[in-house]
């Protein structure tokens, strides 16, 4: 006896529904993205390309010597935990923009 495997586009509708939350639409959408992907594509490209500058202008604010940086001399004190917190967060954009 063979078992014939089909999932009556199962596996498509499922990446249909992982692509829609990813882009935050509604339910609704899904038959629309399976119909005409172009737009929402282009949505995507918009936000991706979004979040690449925010942390390409994150990643620059947190450098030691930053575009138009200007250094006075002036020396100001922090809490331990804020300076390593500042510090995780240096090295979280870093291995973003390694991995753009």
């Amino acid at each position: 006896m063979t078992i014939i495997e089909h999932d009556f586009g199962k596996k498509e509708k499922d990446k249909v529904r992982r692509f829609t939350k990813l882009v935050t639409l509604e339910a609704q959408h899904e038959a629309n993205v399976l119909a005409n992907p172009l737009p929402y594509l282009e949505r995507a490209e918009e936000r991706i390309t979004q979040i690449e500058m925010a942390l390409t202008e994150a990643a620059n604010a947190a450098a030691y010597d930053p575009p138009g940086y200007v250094q006075t001399g002036e020396k100001i004190e922090i809490d331990r935990a804020e300076y390593e917190r500042l510090l995780r967060c240096k090295q979280i954009l870093d291995a973003a923009i390694a991995k753009m």
